[in-house]
């Protein structure tokens, strides 16, 4: 895990077990309909499947089989993880839809999904991914950071992914777009064997999550 402090970061070693004060049942996961070009990215997807299905957590995403959508899905499905996919209708086909979903809801636009992923899920995570990725990710971030949810928001910073991300975040904040008092507060891991444990140690009592600068980035 780091901690990401003025655009700096550290490491401050590896997750330990943690049990949760507030429970984590539904993950929601944001991440590409595509692979990319580090293979990297495909095994964190899988990594996080596995460590969801272990340990008792369902994988609420944006329900297609592509890319790593569809291997973080599987993964999950494969190590005994139950997996809701939402997804628009006019998706369905192109991102083809993973009918071996346990649960798989069609809706009518982008909005209504959105709304129904934020619904069903204890905390957000953001793997490799292109626009719709970000668009998503940065969605959750506005929300926490106008007070709307208090829910975990990890950035899963494989391979450095997300790192001209977390720069433009430090510029914002040096050009005082980020002021206090409207703080972004997430958990950056370099690891996807760190994501489960870095979302249930947010998920503890909020004075205790805000206190803790080794789990939360704040910018």
């Amino acid at each position: 895990m780091r901690d990401m402090v003025n655009g700096t970061a550290t490491a401050t070693g590896q997750s330990a077990a943690i049990t949760p004060t507030r429970s984590i049942r539904n993950v929601c996961v944001y991440c590409g309909s595509g692979t990319g070009n580090n293979p990297a990215y495909v095994e964190a997807a899988r990594t996080l499947g596995r460590s969801l299905g272990e340990n008792g957590i369902g994988l609420v995403y944006g329900g297609g089989s592509l890319g790593l959508m569809g291997e973080v899905a599987r993964s999950t499905l494969a190590h005994g993880g139950r997996v809701t996919g939402i997804i628009p209708a006019f998706l369905s086909e192109r991102e083809q839809m993973l009918k071996a979903a346990d649960e798989l809801i069609v809706t009518a636009d982008m909005h209504e999904r959105k709304r129904l992923m934020f619904e069903r899920s204890d905390a957000f995570v953001a793997l490799p991914g292109g626009i719709g990725t970000l668009e998503e990710l940065v969605e959750q971030l506005t929300w926490a950071q106008l007070g709307r949810h208090d829910k975990p928001i990890i950035v899963a910073n494989i391979e450095n992914f997300w790192r001209p991300f977390l720069e433009l975040l430090t510029h914002m904040k040096s050009d005082a777009f980020i002021r206090p008092g409207l703080d972004v507060r997430f958990v950056v891991v370099d690891r996807a064997d760190m994501i489960v444990p870095a979302a249930i140690a947010v998920a503890g009592p909020p004075d205790q999550a805000a206190g803790d600068p080794a789990l939360i980035a704040r910018f």
